[in-house]
């Protein structure tokens, strides 16, 4: 079972944790719920709460006895007795259930609607009756007191088909060219029928005539919603004489007084999906409406959220247990879910022993599903050996890093680092001891790493003190007691370079401060080195002196400058002379290159010439080509003029004209001397 709070609000969902297969036998069964502790721990409120693959439809029978749900693959019907907590009865169905409707107290008369168009009756024993409407059925209605079907559908006529004479009623002509969805409303039966077009359409079953109609489309577009389509009609529900709640495709649910056309209140999913199902729950003033993604529960006066619930699959429909805190949903999964909120209400009869379980969960907290898990970044991972994990189940990626078993952490830990633990007890020993040492008087303690900068925020903050002090004002926060900024201190990396050149030309006057500072780092260091309890103050100077020498400090900050910038002209100069001293030491040694058979060395010359024939115009460079002969300028017609050239060869292809020549012409004085000697044999033959 788990447990998820929103809003303060407790959720129990009943159904989580594995199930076993029905293929398994009884023994196995009771041998898997022995050895694993998840199986054993989890609550089977009613057995066999599922379906083969998907549920679409979930009823409760009035008497609260029965919960029935229409499902695939193959579609089926199955009733549970909630008194024996079990299945009662399934039954088998020629094509998949659009939705159906429980019109006795209990389960002896039942209506399906069916994808095919047929109408199909059930009564206790079983199959009764079946029918068909003219066109595709996608909800229906029945009117109690004149025993009256309403069907509406992919058709502008809502048919109606009476059960106690068994034959169609003249339909009802609507405006619409399509209908989705329809109730009555159930003090005084006004029928209502929600459009593809948006519109809500009552009729009064009496007259048959239309009373009123409701646009829903315009009153659900608000300065925040965001529609690209028209917004059509996907869920409509009464409650009481006046009031009724539209849910749109857009992901808008709409509150309505049928003595107004504004609505009462807008509230939007914020998802898009089209709103499949609305309850009211009485007790709370709370509207439960769902999509396919999310159950919202939320004010019906102020628009508050409640609280709401994400499943992890797909929702279809959501029923809501009468006078009890219990929702059942069916989803795109074989499970269907049971939540538990106590805050809605009670648990129902057959199952109030939830009441007492929360209540002891409730003083008793367990602990959540992550402390059983070690989140570890990569770099822990790669420390620990454990990098090879990544993408396997025994890691789960989350953020920047990983969940991993704490067992697992513990023992690999152990592994790689033995003396973890005592380690671990010397640092709290160490701890415990500077606590003591708190109480006594203490020194100028300066960190390791950055003693310097230390110093100087301190007697900077001193200042600070004192300026505060007579101005009556809040000291600001030093940078020594900030967590942020303790590791500039400890580690080594960040030591501060006061050699570096950035460094000596930002602060041109450190060397002045800095041998002030290192007269008192001295002075610290033989107090720290004596441990002595009473702190000896350095001797100061008058507020004249300080004040003079502030003064001389910001007159001599340029020539202080000038004087850095000279000194690192001079070390660059001295490192010139270096490196020339060592290139002169160096000796250089030839190098030869060989060239390539088949291949001329030419001249550095050709290389010249090329530089120079780039650096020429294109004019030029065309008045040169002329003149070898490689290129030809001629007037053409209407002042134009065209310009025919020749590429020049490489070597390479002149070789290869060459060769190519010399082998035409061998292959030319062979053909010769081969008919030559033909005429001579020829010859010499007798006829």
């Amino acid at each position: 079972m788990q447990v998820s709070s929103l809003n303060e609000v407790k959720i129990y969902s009943l159904s989580a944790g594995r199930s076993l297969p029905e293929w398994l036998s009884d023994r196995k069964k009771r041998a898997l719920q022995k050895k694993d502790v998840d199986l054993r721990r989890r609550i089977e409120l009613i057995q066999d709460f599922d379906m083969p693959t998907v549920s679409t439809k979930i009823k409760v029978s009035r008497d609260g006895q029965y919960i029935m749900a229409a499902g695939t693959y193959k579609p089926r019907i199955r009733c549970y007795d909630t008194y024996q907590l079990s299945l009662k009865f399934e039954r088998c169905l020629d094509s998949e259930v659009v939705t159906f409707d429980i019109l006795s107290e209990d389960y002896s008369k039942i209506v399906f609607l069916q994808c095919d168009r047929y109408v199909e009756f059930h009564s206790q024993h079983g199959h009764y009756y079946r029918t068909r409407i003219p066109k595709f059925g996608r909800d229906f209605s029945y009117h109690y007191p004149s025993c009256d079907l309403y069907f509406v559908g992919a058709s502008s006529e809502v048919y109606r088909l009476n059960l106690e004479q068994g034959r169609f009623l003249n339909s009802l002509q609507t405006d619409a060219s399509e209908n989705n969805v329809c109730d009555i409303n159930p003090v005084h039966c006004l029928f209502a029928a929600g459009s593809a077009e948006g519109k809500v359409e009552c009729w009064d079953p009496r007259t048959r005539h239309q009373v009123g109609v409701l646009d829903c489309a315009l009153s659900s577009v608000t300065a925040d919603t965001e529609i690209n389509d028209l917004p059509s009609i996907s869920a409509l529900k009464f409650n009481g004489a006046l009031n009724v709640a539209v849910g749109t495709s857009t992901g808008q649910v709409l509150l309505y007084d049928l003595r107004s056309s504004n609505p009462l209140i807008v509230k939007d999913h914020q998802y898009g999906l089209p709103v499949k199902s609305i309850q009211f729950q009485d007790h709370l003033d709370l509207i439960i409406s769902a999509d396919s993604r999310i159950i919202k529960m939320w004010n019906r006066d102020t628009g508050k959220i409640f609280t709401s619930m994400e499943p992890e699959h797909d929702i279809n429909d959501v029923c809501l247990y009468p006078n009890s805190g219990m929702l059942l949903t069916a989803n795109e999964a074989p499970k269907m879910n049971i939540y538990y909120i106590p805050v809605l209400g009670p648990a129902p009869r057959w199952c109030s022993f939830l009441d007492n379980l929360t209540e002891e969960l409730e003083e008793n907290p367990e602990s959540t599903v992550y402390d059983d898990y070690k989140f570890v970044t990569r770099k822990d991972l790669e420390n620990l050996g454990l990098a090879h994990l990544i993408g396997s189940p025994m890691l789960r990626a989350y953020m920047h890093g990983f969940f991993m078993d704490i067992r697992l952490y513990h023992k690999v830990k152990m592994m790689v680092n033995p003396f973890a633990y005592e380690e671990y007890r010397k640092e709290k020993i160490r701890q415990k001891i500077e606590e003591t040492r708190a109480q006594r008087v203490q020194l100028k303690k300066l960190p390791k790493v950055n003693k310097e900068l230390a110093l100087k925020l301190i007697e900077e903050e001193e200042e600070e003190q004192e300026a505060s002090r007579r101005r009556k004002q809040k000291n600001l926060p030093n940078i020594l007691k900030d967590d942020r900024f303790k590791v500039m201190f400890e580690n080594p990396d960040f030591q501060v370079d006061e050699k570096s050149e950035e460094f000596r030309l930002l602060n041109p006057l450190v060397s002045k401060i800095s041998e002030k500072r290192k007269k008192k780092l001295k002075i610290l260091e033989q107090q720290e080195a004596q441990e002595q309890e009473e702190e000896e103050e350095p001797e100061g100077k008058p507020s004249d002196a300080e004040s003079s020498e502030s003064s001389d400090d910001e007159k001599g900050w340029v020539e202080e400058v000038r004087k850095q910038r000279k000194l690192l002209r001079q070390e660059e100069k001295v490192k010139r002379q270096e490196r020339f001293k060592e290139d002169q030491q160096t000796s250089l040694k030839p190098q030869f290159f060989e060239i390539k058979a088949g291949e001329e060395f030419r001249s550095f010359k050709d290389s010249a010439k090329k530089q120079k024939l780039i650096k020429k115009t294109l004019e030029d460079r065309l008045k040169l080509e002329e003149k070898l002969g490689t290129l030809r300028v001629s007037d053409a017609t209407v002042g134009s003029k065209q310009v025919t050239f020749r590429l020049k060869k490489s070597e390479q292809q002149k070789k290869q004209q060459e060769a190519e020549k010399q082998h035409h012409q061998e292959r030319k004085n062979l053909r010769r001397s081969a008919g030559q000697l033909k005429n001579k044999r020829g010859r010499g033959r007798p006829f």
